[in-house]
């Protein structure tokens, strides 16, 4: 157990260093040579340090306290301790690495710089920490007012970059869009993975060949819920499964054809999951192994 503890431990710092990297060759390879900023407190500092004759490191670090305070009495103090060492090794990169600048053409500039900064902020918050206090401003707004955190950071970029455009120039301001929009998309990414789940609810008299069909065409795990037919003005019917069910996006249309040749009436719910753990929803069933399913 202890040695599971530890190890734990270990590949969480790990992982949190390589994010580290990855974020500074983000930012000392492709944007800060560039001029081009980021959203967020690591975008209040450069676009500071275009005024004063302060390095980025010092900058990063001044701006980050007021949000690590916050986050002190908002986030648990694990987070927030593992932020301030994540900020720290941020800035001591940053100010110790000498990249050379890798290519001058401005969209490849906005796209890379955004996809290494998005990976590393990505790898950070997966393993509980931040790089940029921006995130901790919308915990706390989010607790206090009801504001979603995506809405807090949104309006608070949306700020900056209008001050980017205003102070500087509206190219850059616009060049930094894009590089927000690949760090953000990238982020989300590397913290949710590439998989792309629908949950799915399917209500049908044939419920028992759609499930057998589901099961050894597509391989899933299902849930049955015990429902009642047609509520209301025809009064109660007889009793029936609702299937339940997660895939990857990909097998939807499959999932439909299924279906339509077995019951072309039934009724079907789609939504989007954020997140699935356990059970059998991360990978799918080797029919070949058992023709028994779990139920999920």
């Amino acid at each position: 157990m202890k040695y599971s503890k530890t190890y734990a431990l270990f590949s969480e710092y790990g992982q949190i260093f390589l994010g580290i990297v990855l974020a500074s060759i983000g930012l000392k390879a492709f944007l800060l040579p560039n001029g081009f900023l980021d959203g967020g407190v690591t975008g209040i500092a450069l676009l500071v340090r275009t005024f004063v004759d302060i390095k980025l490191s010092y900058l990063l670090l001044i701006f980050s306290v007021p949000f690590l305070i916050l986050g002190f009495y908002t986030v648990s103090r694990r987070i927030v301790i593992k932020s301030i060492i994540s900020i720290l090794g941020l800035a001591l990169f940053i100010h110790y690495e000498n990249f050379e600048t890798i290519t001058n053409d401005k969209l490849l500039i906005a796209i890379f710089g955004g996809l290494f900064l998005g990976a590393g902020i990505g790898i950070a918050i997966r393993n509980g920490s931040v790089l940029d206090g921006s995130e901790i401003l919308g915990v706390y707004i989010n607790d206090q007012f009801g504001v979603s955190i995506g809405q807090v950071i949104l309006i608070f970029n949306i700020i900056l970059f209008g001050i980017t455009a205003w102070v500087i120039s509206t190219e850059v301001a616009l060049y930094s869009i894009l590089a927000y929009i690949v760090t953000a998309k990238v982020t989300d990414l590397t913290i949710e993975g590439f998989e792309d789940f629908i949950g799915v609810t399917i209500v049908s008299k044939k419920y028992m060949q759609i499930e057998e069909a589901i099961m050894n065409d597509l391989g899933v795990g299902m849930t049955l819920y015990k429902g009642t037919r047609g509520v209301g003005n025809s009064g109660k019917h007889e009793d029936f499964d609702i299937i339940h069910t997660i895939i990857n996006r990909i097998d939807m249309k499959k999932m439909h054809r299924i279906i339509n040749e077995i019951d072309e009436k039934a009724f079907i719910i789609e939504f989007d999951v954020n997140n699935v753990k356990g059970g059998v929803l991360r990978h799918y069933i080797d029919k070949k192994k058992s023709k028994v399913l779990p139920k999920a």
